[in-house]
């Protein structure tokens, strides 16, 4: 099939790898020459492990190109793909007007009666939306509206897209589905085919189930710390209730950071005032993640009192492992915090080359995660690189012997089994190993 890819971060570059390894004949499109560029000379717009080499296969395959001409991008496709990553700003509202704009500008060169399957992250309606605005705007041409939830995860993307648990596809109209079915055939066969309006509240509620579990699991983990308990040994008596199961995401640990959760529940909780409906679990999800944020900072000042003049070492900087990406972690919000309290603050991170601008002169970035650590009172675990293993190993014999190491999720814990560091995480009390 002919595809035209619009939008071309992370989901959209992903996309149209994935799609052009698949075997379709692929065109991304996207508006920033920079972006374009790269991807012409199979550089991926952000870090995700085995993009560069799939895009540089298509590349030489001949199966994929890159534009940022609009009208020979779209002219006579079969499906035009929407992937941008909707812009989220830091009060986690979403920028749905620069994606519908972007959908808008495309469809005027859309051959008629080709799909437009959307896959960005939008409000429940706003397939609907761009059906009317069509009908009225372009009334010589026939286009239908599909959306399908992405489910792509920073670092495991690829892996993702090509080896699905299943695909979620909205549609209206049967024509459009025969015209997908042939687009995922090579992918899955595996296809929860359901309602446009449907597929559009399934990501919201996917999203929403996630960040509730999250917030629930660490309400509980926090009790727990109170009276003695362990959560993880909860969390294991949870999971063997047959009515909750092995899966369930209510594993204690860190909040959830980005803004892909909180997108979802705030865009649900439009809906609902939209529609005069009052939900207090829904709203009280944000509230609750936001308090957990501050179990690291917390724990710094049982410890010490005051962090003036102590020496913090940060193991990981990014939003989660696998990628570069900066934007919205929590690794981040937590130096830019301590700085405040007038701790001194050593970083490393194994992915992460340049710091913000504004740490420059006042955290120190360390190319080694052994060297971070040296001389500090504290160490916190960022973000779970799996080399912090092997480093956390070695701090049974080169840590400071007052060493507090406060790691959320517990990636250290097997590793510093056998340590006297004083050991903290999510869910348990403060204790040397």
């Amino acid at each position: 099939m002919k595809i035209c890819v619009q939008g071309l971060w992370h989901l959209g570059s992903v996309t149209a790898a994935c799609c052009a390894s698949a075997g379709h004949d692929v065109i991304g499109l996207d508006t920033d020459e920079k972006t374009i560029d790269g991807l012409r000379a199979g550089k991926a717009p952000l870090f995700e492990p085995g993009l560069d080499a799939l895009l540089s296969d298509g590349l030489s395959a001949g199966r994929l190109r890159f534009t940022t001409d609009t009208e020979s991008a779209v002219a006579d496709v079969d499906v035009l793909w929407v992937a941008f990553d909707t812009p989220v700003d830091d009060d986690d509202k979403a920028d749905v007007d620069f994606v519908l704009g972007q959908i808008k500008s495309a469809l005027p060169a859309l051959r008629s009666r080709a799909v437009v399957l959307v896959s960005s992250q939008m409000p429940v309606g706003s397939m609907r939306a761009l059906e009317k605005f069509a009908a009225e705007a372009l009334p010589d041409k026939y286009f239908t509206f599909a959306y399908s939830p992405e489910n792509l995860r920073l670092g495991k993307a690829i892996d993702v897209f090509l080896k699905p648990d299943r695909i979620v596809v909205g549609t209206n109209c049967p024509e459009t589905r025969a015209a997908l079915e042939g687009l995922v055939a090579p992918i899955t066969d595996k296809v929860e085919w359901m309602s446009v309006e449907s597929a559009e509240m399934t990501k919201h509620a996917i999203n929403a189930f996630l960040a509730i579990s999250v917030t629930f699991a660490n309400e509980i983990a926090s009790i727990c710390e109170a009276v003695g308990a362990d959560a993880k040994e909860v969390a294991r008596g949870l999971k063997t209730e047959t009515r909750i199961g092995p899966k369930a995401y209510v594993s204690p640990g860190g909040p959830f950071a980005g803004g892909t959760l909180a997108r979802d529940i705030e865009f649900l909780g439009l809906a609902s005032k939209a529609s005069g409906l009052i939900t207090p679990l829904l709203s009280s999800v944000r509230a609750s993640n936001d308090e957990h944020k501050n179990w690291v900072r917390r724990k710094l000042l049982e410890r010490f009192d005051r962090l003036q003049g102590r020496t913090v070492a940060i193991w990981g900087l990014t939003y989660k492992p696998g990628t570069d990406t900066l934007r919205r972690s929590l690794a981040v919000e937590l130096c830019d915090w301590l700085l405040e309290q007038g701790a001194v603050v050593h970083v490393h991170d194994p992915v992460v080359r340049e710091l913000p601008a504004r740490w420059e002169g006042r955290v120190s970035n360390f190319t080694s995660a052994e060297d971070a650590v040296e001389d500090a009172d504290a160490l916190v675990v960022g973000t779970e690189w799996p080399i912090f293993r092997e480093t956390g190993a070695k701090l049974q014999t080169s840590a400071n012997g007052e060493l507090l190491v406060i790691d959320a999720n517990r990636h250290l814990e097997s590793s510093l089994a056998a340590s006297a560091v004083e050991y903290v995480a999510v869910g348990t009390s403060s204790h040397k190993h």
